[in-house]
């Protein structure tokens, strides 16, 4: 059974997916309010994970980070970037693709949710109620500069991926 690190992200990664799923159903008319939703909650659980919950596991790793932790890092740097412009078919499909690897590597048996519940054990509870109390993340409107698109270019290629699989070359 998943323990309760496990249980509160898994179920915020499936309100995302929802939010995701409901603002991205017509590509080419992507409903803005719950996009919006979906960036700011996206944003928020990143910053979760990089401000709580990779710390907390690199202190009981004796000061060694997760294994996993740079990829992450380079993935939540790539959506980040992501969802700076309007989205577009190109950026939804980038999102889609990254965030079902992404969220293997944290959900999966040897992930980073299921080491963080058997490392946390008796802190599990009081890390989870520092992951519910994360404040809001504050938007900034969507940007399509020439900057804006070198950096989702640079950052998605960081992270491993290639921007012209997602015709965002």
């Amino acid at each position: 059974m998943a323990g309760p690190l496990t249980q509160f992200l898994v179920h915020d990664h499936r309100r995302l997916d929802a939010l995701f799923q409901h603002a991205a159903a017509d590509p080419n008319n992507v409903d803005p309010v719950t996009y919006d939703q979906f960036r700011a909650g996206l944003l928020r659980h990143i910053g979760m994970e990089e401000k709580i919950l990779l710390p907390a596991m690199s202190r009981l790793l004796g000061g060694r980070p997760f294994p996993d932790a740079a990829k992450l890092r380079l993935d939540h740097g790539a959506l980040a970037a992501l969802l700076m412009p309007t989205p577009t078919p190109a950026i939804l499909s980038a999102i889609h693709a990254i965030l079902g690897a992404h969220n293997e590597l944290e959900e999966g048996p040897d992930g980073l949710y299921a080491a963080g519940d058997h490392l946390m054990d008796s802190e599990a509870d009081s890390l989870v109620a520092r992951l519910r109390a994360a404040q809001e993340v504050a938007v900034m409107p969507h940007s399509e500069s020439p900057v804006v698109m070198k950096t989702l270019r640079a950052s998605l290629e960081r992270a491993g991926y290639h921007p012209s699989d997602y015709g965002l070359a």
